[in-house]
């Protein structure tokens, strides 16, 4: 299976895509590694690359600094994370205004968790943009931004079904959003029953697939707890008994996000999103697979 992806992801007439998503670094060092990492995936021109924002906007500023720094010394496309949360709609304007003026022009628009953290009860700020269907129609009054929203093949986990997230999607569609990705899976049927739903609403803009490298099972299992996304039994299997073996750990990663990916392309998919949680070698690994080398003007970009 593996091999004939791999050919008909380099035979495809349309090229594949990828984006990658990171952190603003909280440290020196946390720094220095997410620097690392954006200069080893530069070369292999991102589609766009976007910084996420905390919980309650607690990473406001160093989510602006990271991405005007992007702006300045780099030739890649930011997006910036945006939230509704802890924030005034004349706040979150100002914000907006803010990545103008630094030269963004592509924004991700999400509702954010409450500052409190998963699993308290989201509450609109009292003046704020209650959803984010309306932050994204506040964005585009701003500015003519590229916005990106978010999609949730499993339902949205206080959605009280898919059909009412779907409606949310659609709502932010209306609103001005022109790109959707979504909730990392790891069971690629569930992304295409979920294109199915969304197409038959009449939905049709990118549903580009977000994807999670486990770099660490573990804490991939908790993330996915928290957002309502699931875990395959066969996938918790494939890391039994690595926990303290590093080097086996990795091969295994490689191989489980090689086979998602792959499949996808088998399937028609063009376009990845991929959560790099600020580390670069396991997603560059799963690009070179998709057929993507770094090219001499890539590099010159990422030296920019």
């Amino acid at each position: 299976m593996v091999t004939t992806a791999f050919r008909r992801s380099r035979e495809s007439r349309r090229p594949i895509r990828v984006s990658f998503e990171f952190f603003p670094p909280k440290s020196a060092e946390m720094e220095q590694t997410l620097w690392s990492s954006i200069e080893r995936l530069a070369p292999l021109q991102p589609d766009f690359v976007s910084v996420t924002y905390g919980a309650g906007g607690t990473t406001r500023e160093r989510t602006h600094n990271t991405v005007a720094r992007m702006v300045r010394e780099t030739n890649l496309n930011p997006a910036a994370h945006l939230t509704c949360v802890a924030a005034t709609t004349d706040e979150v304007d100002d914000v907006v205004r803010a990545y103008w003026d630094a030269g963004v022009r592509h924004i991700v628009a999400l509702r954010g968790d409450p500052a409190e953290g998963v699993g308290h009860a989201y509450r609109p700020h009292p003046g704020g943009y209650a959803r984010s269907c309306d932050l994204v129609a506040g964005i585009k009054r701003v500015g003519d931004f590229e916005v990106s929203v978010s999609a949730y093949p499993e339902r949205h986990p206080e959605a009280p079904s898919l059909d009412v997230d779907i409606d949310a999607l659609k709502a932010k569609i209306d609103a001005g959003a022109t790109r959707a990705i979504t909730q990392f899976f790891f069971d690629n049927d569930l992304y295409f029953r979920y294109l199915d739903r969304v197409q038959a609403r009449g939905i049709d803009i990118p549903i580009i697939p977000g994807i999670l490298p486990v770099q660490n099972f573990k804490q991939a299992a908790n993330f996915a707890k928290r957002t309502g996304a699931s875990v395959p039994d066969w996938l918790a299997a494939r890391f039994e008994g690595l926990e303290d073996d590093v080097g086996t750990r990795k091969l295994v990663a490689a191989a489980v996000a090689a086979e998602q990916v792959l499949d996808l392309v088998d399937r028609g998919v063009t376009d990845f999103h991929f959560y790099t949680m600020n580390r670069a070698d396991l997603v560059y690994a799963i690009c070179h697979l998709l057929g993507l080398r770094g090219t001499v003007a890539g590099e010159e970009k990422a030296a920019a």
